[in-house]
């Protein structure tokens, strides 16, 4: 066999057929679980100006820092290959006006990505994700969704050992108090940091808590715990996170060390990961953004999101086979006059529906009923059941206008007419 002088570079690899097989079968399954939920596809430029990652991800963090692929154009320009895709989506939702459409904007994506880091199995230098982005909603419903929606395609897919690990950042003023609070406790100990750590104290102290130095580790065993520290609405916000997973049956460890390598986090943070892929465990994760819509020229704009790896998936799914179901011709809306006290029933009756294949969407946005109906009628939906008081349960026939009482143990098959 004729072997050709030029290679792939280090940290690339050729997408074969029967790999390429795979990924399209990961892909159609993401595809099918954010239609279902609402969120369209969205793509971004593979480059962007490198100031829009030094800005919205944070100078501090070791994507900008070590891992970003910069260069110069013919016009002097920097540019960057995007190193991830929450700073491209956020510039394009305000570059476009999207805050002027009804929110939340609900997206989703899938593409390449860029970082120079070491190679090693599931981790190139170009690779993969899929995700979505929920621009516009502060609600704690929109993170458990979000959530959910990686959840259950992890499940679709029959990825093997996957665990949810669960935290919060707090907003970004309130976490200041306790910024200090672990600078102290890294400053009192600074000899026994690594050299990485100590020369990010000031600037980016949370990253000590993902450092694998056995000397930082050892500091970071007695460090103060952001999570125990949450106060007022941030304490509220990750409460109502926790009780909506809990509603919708979706399991998770609370991780008091959890952070995410990017600086715009805020709130709630998450990440999914499987005993197969070893210490590299991570498959995906992401959380809530609420100030980097703003910090890149927008207004202020609550948002919510998460990627995962592609190569990550198919690692730990292995040799097994991929199945994927299809989407049925019903889309639900969820409705309610008391969206607060009925967000657990809410999360619970989504889940419900879109696990039979329906598309199922609530209101993420704080509208009143009326609203919410007009918003159902607007992004298509067929039916709507409106949740009431006392546990009962109205379902609207959108295109007859027919509503009628409905239990609502039995959902699904009122919406399908049993054919689900």
């Amino acid at each position: 066999m004729a072997k050709s002088k030029y290679q792939a570079p280090r940290g690339t690899f050729d997408v074969l057929p029967e790999a390429a097989r795979a990924r399209a079968r990961v892909e159609r399954a993401a595809a099918a679980v954010f239609a279902r939920a609402g969120y369209e596809p969205v793509a971004t430029p593979v480059f962007e100006d490198t100031e829009l990652f030094e800005r919205g991800v944070g100078h501090s963090t070791d994507i900008v820092r070590k891992e970003m692929f910069t260069f110069e154009d013919k016009g002097g320009r920097s540019l960057t290959l995007r190193p991830e895709g929450t700073a491209p989506i956020c510039r394009a939702y305000v570059e476009h006006g999207m805050h002027k459409l009804a929110q939340p904007v609900k997206l989703s994506y899938v593409g390449p990505f860029f970082r120079h880091e070491r190679p090693q199995a599931g981790r190139y230098r170009q690779f993969h994700q899929l995700g979505v982005e929920c621009i516009g909603a502060d609600s704690p419903l929109a993170d458990a969704e979000a959530i959910g929606l990686l959840a259950d395609l992890l499940a679709e897919l029959g990825v093997p050992g996957v665990e949810l690990r669960l935290g919060s950042l707090g907003s970004f003023e309130a976490r200041q108090a306790y910024l200090e609070e672990l600078r102290a406790h890294l400053r009192a100990n600074e000899g026994e940091l690594s050299k990485d750590v100590r020369e990010r104290i000031d600037a980016n102290p949370l990253r000590a808590f993902d450092s694998d130095d056995e000397g930082t580790q050892g500091v970071m065993a007695s460090a103060p715990r952001l999570v125990d520290r949450l106060e007022g609405e941030d304490a509220e916000h990750f409460e109502e996170v926790r009780s909506l997973l809990d509603a919708a049956g979706i399991a998770y460890e609370i991780d008091t060390t959890l952070v995410r390598g990017l600086d715009y986090y805020t709130r709630t943070i998450f990440s999914f990961v499987c005993d197969r892929l070893g210490a590299q465990s991570e498959i995906g994760g992401g959380g809530r953004y609420d100030g980097l819509v703003e910090q890149l020229g927008g207004p202020p704009t609550p948002a919510t999101g998460w990627a995962a790896g592609i190569e990550r998936i198919l690692l730990a799914l292995g040799e097994e086979e991929l199945e994927t179901g299809d989407a049925a011709d019903h889309h639900v809306f969820v409705a309610s006059d008391d969206a607060a006290e009925l967000r657990p029933r809410t999360i619970a009756i989504l889940g419900e529906l879109r696990h039979a294949g329906l598309t199922a969407q609530t209101d993420l946005a704080g509208r009143g009923l009326k609203g919410q109906l007009k918003h159902a009628d607007r992004i298509g939906a067929t039916h709507v059941v409106i949740l009431e008081q006392g546990g009962s349960a109205q379902l609207r026939d959108m295109e007859s206008g027919e509503q009628r009482s409905i239990e609502l143990g039995s959902v699904v098959a009122e919406v399908t007419g049993g054919e689900a």
